[in-house]
């Protein structure tokens, strides 16, 4: 197919066949451990089957137990770790010839599973307003996770991973570290937005010394908060001046603390909230800069990249129901994804089953056919 969606770009020195992202989804499929379990091998073959250029994983946590976020959540803090992931690395490269990258994080403050097993949340400061039991993190403990970002790309790596993405947004540690809302500190890590940068450009240094300047490292940023108080985009447009200059190799623009990006785009069909966030990034930096959230049709897809508001698109929610969509657009067949942006997949996951559509499952129950 003619498109310019469907041209190869490349991204440091990995060359992509197409400009297509698989954003990072929690898939609720990981053990008790985050190790990959036989439900994380088949959802990741199928989306390597689907001529995806990037399939990025769900956010694989880097510190054990207060990096994580939710239940059946991947991750990367243990060597003992890396036989799982090899085992799904080979997956989707036998599937196909998509590239994969794994998305690490840590949760900070913003962790609903640890709140519920009482235990105390590592925050950037203490903030009184809150009523989750935390405590301002040490300098000592800072240093300490930068640590456990580096180590986890040398894990990534190892596995077989083709890029890293850190998780930058979301209201994750990250994002905490870039708010004003979160981040209340007056020593070298807050008070002024250079030093509320630091944090993320310290990761960014360690892990370019621990896996060397050509492997791919990228980042899903979030380049405003949705909060009142919180980062503007212009504070968040000079951190991706800072982050590119650091070394990272490609932003994937959404939100930062407040709304996430799947309430906002709910029951909303190819309304693209973060597009003219995305083309300012693009404006600030060299990188690719990738869009996510809202994209449901090839023409929105195509008109994004043929307008130079972004080099890459990234879909979460369509490929759960989709996986092979792009497969099917290559084909010819550019109707919308099946995907009405109802959100039903969430609380799915949310009673702890592995992550798939709500909408197929109702259409399953009333006896009707796919909307496909």
């Amino acid at each position: 197919m003619d498109s310019k969606l469907f041209e190869p770009i490349k991204i440091n020195n990995l060359e992509l066949k197409n400009r297509v992202m698989r954003s990072a989804t929690w898939d609720g499929s990981a053990d008790e451990s985050g190790g990959v379990t036989n439900n994380s091998i088949r959802i990741y073959r199928e989306l390597g089957r689907g001529d995806i250029g990037l399939i990025v994983t769900g956010y694989a946590f880097v510190s054990h137990p207060l990096g994580q976020a939710n239940p059946g959540q991947y991750g990367i803090y243990s060597d003992s770790l890396i036989p799982g992931w090899k085992r799904l690395v080979k997956a989707v490269h036998r599937a196909g010839n998509s590239k994969i990258a794994m998305q690490i994080v840590h949760a900070g403050i913003n962790s609903p599973y640890l709140f519920r097993k009482g235990q105390t949340l590592q925050a950037v400061s203490k903030l009184p307003e809150l009523k989750r039991p935390h405590r301002a993190m040490t300098d000592e403990e800072i240093t300490k996770i930068i640590d456990d970002f580096a180590k986890a790309a040398i894990r990534v790596r190892e596995a077989g991973f083709d890029a890293l993405q850190l998780h930058g947004a979301h209201g994750y540690l990250l994002s905490q570290f870039v708010s004003p809302i979160y981040n209340r500190r007056t020593d070298r890590w807050g008070g002024t937005p250079g030093k509320r940068r630091r944090f993320h450009i310290e990761i960014i240094r360690r892990i370019r010394k621990a896996v060397g300047n050509d492997y791919p490292v990228i980042i899903k940023f979030g380049v405003q908060d949705d909060r009142q108080g919180g980062m503007p985009l212009s504070e968040g447009l000079a951190t991706c001046g800072q982050l590119e200059k650091a070394g990272i190799n490609s932003i994937e623009v959404s939100i930062g603390v407040g709304a996430g990006s799947a309430v906002l785009t709910k029951g909303k069909l190819d309304k693209v909230i973060f597009r003219e966030n995305a083309a300012a990034v693009k404006k600030t930096v060299q990188v690719p800069v990738a869009v996510v959230s809202g994209i449901r049709s090839f023409q929105m897809a195509e008109d994004i990249i043929t307008s130079n508001d972004a080099d890459m698109v990234s879909l979460s929610r369509p490929f759960i129901r989709e996986p092979h969509l792009i497969s099917r657009w290559l084909k010819g067949d550019t109707r919308s994804a099946a995907c009405i942006s109802c959100n039903r997949c969430f609380p799915i996951l949310r009673r702890g089953e592995v992550l798939s559509c709500g909408e197929e499952r109702r259409l399953k129950r009333k006896g009707e056919p796919p909307s496909t």
